[in-house]
């Protein structure tokens, strides 16, 4: 999976398409990511005492790696992701202006 927490990222598919935001949690196995602002959806809950309110509250819904593109820090443009291997590190750069993120 390319991208990680802390990502800026957009949203390139579905009902948030075309808003950006930074990825707030990653699932490498599910291959989905949490983006802060995006993938938000109304849950109902049951008051849980008697006496105490029922309320609606707002999470954020995974959304799949696919549907989300990498923002470069340098162009701020979306970008697919490429790797570099220097020094027997691997690092991660941007396909559009080729810059290391």
């Amino acid at each position: 999976m390319n991208i990680k927490k802390g990502d800026k990222v957009k949203i390139i598919s579905g009902k948030d398409k075309g808003k950006t935001g930074t990825v707030t949690r990653a699932f490498p196995k599910k291959e989905t990511v949490i983006v802060e602002g995006a993938g938000v959806r109304k849950r109902h809950s049951r008051p849980r005492k008697q006496g105490k309110k029922g309320q609606i509250v707002e999470i954020n819904v995974p959304l799949s790696v696919s549907n989300v593109m990498l923002v470069d820090p340098s162009t701020g443009k979306a970008t697919r992701i490429g790797y570099k291997i220097e020094k027997d590190k691997k690092q991660r750069i941007a396909k559009v202006s080729g810059k290391v993120i």
